[in-house]
Parts: structure tokens; C-alpha cells; sequence
């Protein structure tokens, strides 16, 4: 079994940074696909942003590009999402989530096929 654990998350002014980590433990190895999705009240959990366990391949959602950056250090066993420019809709409870199937260099980009899930962070972005 693998925890994902999430943090940074927090109150901020549109236009503010915001730096949120997940954590994995347990029985983890290199190499999961590892996505970070967002839920705002009412609405569905969507994929925001998505890496590859290895080789840096990346999938932002449009609403997103050019502001996120998803990263990961693997020696930390830890995935970061730079939130940057934020924006008042970006307001929702994000969620780290890991596709335990996933192949070495595949961004999962569907939320069905993601194993484990963190417990979530709330983001809120004033205006």
C-alpha cells in the first residue's frame, strides 16, 4: 500500500504563488505516474496537471498552462505542483493521486486509472 500525503496549501491574493507537495510512502517504488486534480464545491475532481514516473513528461489541463508547473524529486519520494498567477476560479481542494500500473514513461491522464489518492489540500484565491 502507498500514502500520499499533501501540503502547502492555504489562503492567498489572486495573482499569489502557491507550492504544494505530495508525499509518498509505503510500499512506493520509482516510477509512478503521479497527477495532481482539483475539486471545487459542486463540481467534478479534474486533472490539473500530470508527470510520468520517469522522463519528465508533463500534462497540464488548459486552464492551467503557463501559470502550473508539475515536478518531482524521486529521491525525496515527493511530487510539487508551482502554482503561480493564481486566479480566483482556481479556488477548490487539490488532490495527489498515483497510477500504480502506470509504464516508466506514461502520463496517466485519466482519473479512473489512478490508484492511490491523497486526503487533499484546500486552495483558496481571493479577489
Amino acid at each position: 500500500q502507498v500514502q500520499l500525503v499533501e501540503s502547502g496549501g492555504g489562503l492567498v491574493q489572486a495573482g499569489g504563488s502557491l507550492r504544494l507537495s505530495c508525499a509518498a510512502s509505503g510500499r512506493t517504488r520509482s516510477g509512478y505516474s503521479t497527477g495532481w486534480f482539483r475539486q471545487a464545491p459542486g463540481k467534478e475532481r479534474d486533472l490539473v496537471a500530470a508527470i510520468s514516473g520517469r522522463g519528465g513528461r508533463t500534462y497540464y489541463a488548459d486552464s492551467v498552462k503557463g501559470r502550473f508547473t508539475i515536478s518531482r524529486d524521486d529521491a525525496k519520494n515527493t511530487v510539487i505542483l508551482q502554482m503561480n498567477s493564481l486566479k480566483p476560479e482556481d479556488t477548490a481542494v487539490y488532490y495527489c493521486a498515483a497510477d500504480r500500473d502506470s509504464g516508466t514513461y506514461y502520463v496517466t491522464v485519466v482519473r479512473d486509472e489512478y490508484d492511490y489518492w491523497g486526503q487533499g489540500t484546500q486552495v483558496t484565491v481571493s479577489s
